[in-house]
Order: structure tokens, then sequence, then C-alpha cells
């Protein structure tokens, strides 16, 4: 067990290091400098999640996770060669084939409050057409995962204009996660009641 702690505490700050990269190359991307997403904490938490789905002799009967977008800000997926997860775009499910070594990188809810949809939170599910066991291991970004938090959030000041103007309004983050738990894994819903 201690083995297996150092080498998960270890990955947990690659990913750490990973995840800050990503989000100074998101800032830069929404014009702004490279260390904004940071400076408005949302680093701040890190929630490392291990997922096991047994193997399913009846697949057409289950689904590993039901339809839903990630709450935070980004999250940080590494998936065995198993599959299963599928993203919903274009209107259909389409299959994210695993690739060895490689992350997928998900955009959260409240990285399209605060970008004000420069950035969309993607929706996904996971299928049980598993015949071996699947793993995958989530890291989640942001404040809000601190009950506790008093950060309020809403889009972006240097990205509205009188012609891009805000599509959500504020939230706390301790009231957007509670919002989003209450009502469970169901589409985009969460994000949807804090539209303008």
């Amino acid at each position: 067990m201690f083995i297996c702690s150092n080498v998960l505490f270890e990955y947990a700050q690659q990913v750490k290091n990973l995840g800050n990269t990503l989000l100074e190359l998101l800032s830069e991307a929404l014009g702004l400098k490279p260390s904004h997403l940071a400076d408005i904490e949302c680093n701040q938490a890190q929630v490392l999640l291990c997922h096991y789905y047994p193997p399913c002799p009846q697949p057409e009967l289950a689904i590993g996770t039901s339809r839903h977008s990630d709450g935070g800000f980004l999250t940080i997926l590494l998936q065995d060669e198993i599959g299963g997860l599928q993203i919903f775009k274009e209107e259909r499910w389409v299959d994210v084939t695993p690739t060895p070594g490689a992350f997928i990188v998900n955009i959260g809810d409240l990285l399209q409050l605060i970008s004000n949809d420069g950035f969309r939170s993607v929706e996904h599910r996971v299928l049980a057409k598993n015949v071996a066991p699947r793993v995958s291991i989530a890291n989640f970004f942001g404040t809000h995962i601190d009950p506790t938090s008093t950060r309020i959030y809403s889009p972006i000041k240097e990205l509205l204009s009188d012609k891009k103007l805000p599509l959500y309004r504020e939230t706390l983050a301790s009231d957007y996660i509670k919002h989003y738990y209450s009502i469970g894994l169901d589409a985009k819903t969460a994000i949807s009641h804090y539209q303008l």
C-alpha cells in the first residue's frame, strides 16, 4: 500500500503540473495573460478519482456512467485500452478511441461560464461495453471543490464588450457545486441554470 501511495502522489503532482500548463495555454487562447486562470484560482483544488468498471457480460443492459458534463474548470483523464468513453458531438455519440499514453482533457462547466462560452464543456458518458475490467483515472481541477469557498465566478470582464455581453450570472463557487451535485449527472442541466 505504501509503495502504491508514493506512485499515486507523484502521478498527482505531475498531472497538477500539466493542469497548470494547460490553464496557462487556455488563458493565452482567451487573449489573457498566461497566469490569469491561476490568478482567479481555477487550479486551487485537485481531486483524483480512480474508476474501476468490472467486466459486463450483458453490456446492452447497462451503462457505465450516464450523460453529463464536468462541473469544474478542467478534467485530465487517463483511460486504459478498453474504451467505452463517448462524447456528444453534433447530436450524436462519438467513441473516444483510447491512445496509449495519451490524456483526454475536458473543459468543465465553470470554465465555460467564466470564459463566456469561449470554451465549452463536453457532455460525455461511459458505456459498459467492456468484456475485461476498465480502469480510468480522472483529475478534476478547481476551487469549487471546497464547500467552504467564498470565491465568486462570473464571465471574465476582459472578455466582455458591448458586442459580447455576459451569457451567465455570477455564482458563488460552492453554490455552483452544490447545485451541480443536487441534480445529479444529467446532461448540462447545471450550467443552464446560470444562463442569463
